[in-house]
């Protein structure tokens, strides 16, 4: 069970309280907004924004794997966790982490194609090969996690179980197993470059860096924390340097990729514009009694593709 005292992180319990509290409300609320305002414009029914909305969801899942159970820790001033939720926590969290990476790499040549190849651009991702890549890259997440979790729970924990980090996860549990740990850090090493390195390398094989500064920034800062996460040296690390890296890629990165990518863009501030206004209540005297946003809920539904293939829809 993790027990940790450490008082870098637990004496001022409150204050970590209503910042991870912050950060975590900040997460839901950025990305489910994003979500909220593709699903109803359809003028961002694109691949671009379709992956953007997948991102979205990978940084509210990750996010959620961690924060809920620092937040009631922290509460509790009891700082435990059961065997097969550490497990469990440890499988999200490196599945969901798995998925942005190549989650990445495919924005990076969707602008890539977008902007240097904007004649095949609609041969190059059209909706089925969205779809694909899609399911592609969640399986790929999955898949890294699924194999680490396999290997974790093959580990013997005799004497200490006191877990030095602020959540479950693979390297603080290779510390205290007291079984040979050689083929989970030889895995370990392996699967981090490809999932983590991996992207990164086709991004640069693919010169798509050259078509978004923005893009740079959240690939560096993930990948290399991501990195830097799963290959630590065996010394020289403290535990607030190891926490600091865990906080900056499970919990700062899913609060800056709204920022960064949706909310500061054009056509989502238009969009967020056009669902502000089309939420509003009507005046009865201009539309009769409305119920709030159900033209907009019409209007959406009468968008989709699919609404548009089957016919018109029709209102009861």
């Amino acid at each position: 069970q993790n027990t940790s005292s450490n008082p870098f992180f637990f004496i001022h319990h409150v204050h970590f309280f209503l910042v991870f509290l912050a950060a975590y409300l900040v997460t839901l609320l950025g990305n489910f907004m994003i979500i909220t305002f593709i699903l109803l414009d359809a003028h961002l029914h694109t691949p671009m924004y379709f992956f953007l909305s997948q991102l979205s969801c990978i940084d509210i899942c990750l996010s959620s794997v961690v924060v809920p159970k620092i937040l009631v820790n922290l509460l509790r001033q009891h700082y435990t966790i059961s065997y097969n939720q550490c497990l469990a926590q440890a499988f999200f969290l490196i599945g969901f982490g798995g998925c942005e990476p190549a989650l990445l790499a495919i924005m990076a040549y969707d602008r890539y194609a977008a902007i240097c190849q904007p004649l095949h651009y609609a041969h190059l991702m059209r909706g089925k090969l969205c779809i694909q890549l899609s399911v592609a890259i969640w399986l790929w997440g999955f898949l890294d996690s699924a194999i680490y979790a396999a290997l974790a729970s093959r580990l013997d924990f005799c004497g200490n179980h006191q877990i030095l980090h602020i959540w479950c996860d693979i390297p603080p549990l290779l510390k205290i197993a007291c079984s040979d740990t050689q083929v989970n850090k030889l895995v370990n090493r392996i699967t981090s470059f490809l999932v983590g390195l991996g992207p990164f390398l086709f991004i640069i094989l693919r010169k798509a860096f050259s078509t978004c500064a923005s893009h740079i920034a959240v690939v560096t800062l993930y990948t290399g924390n991501g990195f830097l996460n799963y290959n630590k040296p065996s010394s020289g690390y403290s535990l607030e340097s190891e926490a600091l890296i865990s906080i900056m890629f499970c919990v700062v990165t899913p609060v800056l990729n709204p920022l960064i990518y949706s909310l500061r863009n054009k056509e989502v501030k238009e969009a967020r514009r056009k669902v502000f206004n089309n939420w509003r209540p009507h005046k009865e005297n201009e539309t009769g009694p409305q119920v709030l946003g159900r033209e907009a809920f019409y209007r959406c539904l009468q968008n989709f593709p699919w609404r548009k293939q089957q016919g018109s829809f029709v209102r009861p």
